[in-house]
């Protein structure tokens, strides 16, 4: 188990809450569970409910795809500091990929719930995180239209 200000001083390091004060990071951490899983566990699954946000302490997760006729796609091998999981915080969809332990790990979860009550008691907080979490989107979004980009113009799309 990550103590307090281990847990502070992991979560100053995630680009999520990067930036954030320490009072702001305390109020995060508070609605923070911790978890310990073995490689090849399945956190969650394409299809899901989305109940929660992940974040990686210690080991990797395989973000991936099942394709039919084709099996497994590994869509992103995520490292410790890493953020999944997060469109469910957005919207009420289901998940869009699976989520495995590529490499035991530790990470923290925030429910969805946590998370909503969390920001609603205290906008400055909100208004920090949801422009950290837009930021991150959008540069993902970038990173697929580049590998698309990419697949088209070598004729492999």
């Amino acid at each position: 188990m990550v103590d307090t200000s281990d847990r502070l001083e992991l979560l100053s390091k995630v680009p999520l809450f990067a930036g954030l004060t320490p009072a702001a990071l305390e109020l995060v951490a508070g609605v923070a569970n911790e978890e310990t899983h073995p490689t090849g566990t399945v956190i969650f699954e394409h299809g899901d409910v989305g109940d929660k946000l992940y974040i990686i302490l210690t080991g990797r997760v395989r973000i991936s795809r099942n394709v039919p006729g084709m099996g497994e796609e590994a869509l992103a091998v995520l490292n410790p500091g890493a953020v999944f999981g997060e469109m469910a915080l957005l919207d009420d969809t289901p998940r869009s990929a699976d989520a495995r332990v590529h490499e035991r790990c530790r990470i923290l979860t925030i429910s969805r719930e946590a998370f909503e009550d969390l920001l609603f008691l205290h906008k400055d907080l909100a208004y920090e995180v949801l422009w950290s979490m837009v930021r991150i989107l959008s540069s993902r979004l970038r990173e697929t239209t580049d590998k698309l980009t990419f697949l088209s113009v070598s004729s492999k799309f």
